[in-house]
């Protein structure tokens, strides 16, 4: 793929790449993706009408579950712009401020998805290993203050990693291996050393992917116990 830019668009503007090398399919290789996208859309959509308006699905389970199509919904419009701009209107060159906005959300949208994941297994934990406090522990207030947690917790640690990379002189090419922007790309087109940013993205992983990750193993772990002393 052939691109062209001057010097001082190379200053404001990243490239995206998409399928490079299958510029000549794009056409054809738009239709699965809407057709992805579509199903992911109106899938979550639908989860979310259907929790909202039947009664007996008010439960914290399914409250869960509406967050997890919610934030799959986020994630979802957040590469959709970019992806199939590439596709039907061959749209590479984003700003750096879009990117840097789109690339807060993909990555703060994750985060929430891990956060609601481990949500899910506490109430599975509760549901099946303390089964007669279940309605007073996960009471709709303190749902509501678990999801808001997840969001202000992803949200806050992903805040500084635009700043991080704002700092940074992009001496390289600005060409992206994506169809969105992604932080771990996006710091190696920097001139200047990227430890800090490294460290950072390191320190986030592991206080929210790797602890939820370890939570949500224990969680399965002491409802496989209590499941087999009962048998």
């Amino acid at each position: 793929m052939r691109i062209l830019y001057n010097s001082s668009l190379q200053k404001a503007t990243f490239f995206l790449t998409g399928f490079q090398g299958l510029e000549d399919l794009h056409g054809w290789i738009s239709i699965p993706f809407c057709f992805i996208y579509l199903t992911v859309i109106i899938g979550n959509l639908s989860i979310i009408h259907v929790i909202r308006t039947d009664v007996t699905l008010h439960e914290p389970m399914y409250y869960f579950l509406a967050m997890l199509a919610l934030t799959d919904l986020g994630l979802c419009l957040s590469t959709l712009p970019t992806v199939m701009g590439i596709f039907w209107f061959d749209a590479r060159e984003i700003g750096i401020p879009a990117c840097f906005t789109q690339l807060f959300f993909i990555h703060t949208l994750s985060l929430v998805e891990s956060s609601v994941l481990l949500s899910m297994s506490i109430d599975r934990y509760v549901a099946i290993c303390n089964p007669l406090r279940y309605s007073t522990v996960l009471t709709p207030a303190r749902i509501i203050r678990m999801g808001l947690s997840s969001v202000f917790r992803s949200a806050l640690l992903i805040l500084p990693l635009p700043f991080l990379l704002k700092r940074f002189q992009y001496c390289h090419s600005h060409v992206l291996a994506h169809a969105y922007c992604l932080h771990l790309e996006i710091m190696k087109l920097a001139c200047s050393s990227i430890i800090v940013n490294h460290i950072y993205g390191l320190f986030v992983v592991a206080c929210t992917v790797g602890v939820d990750s370890l939570l949500i193993f224990l969680s399965y772990a002491l409802i496989l116990r209590t499941v087999l002393s009962i048998a």
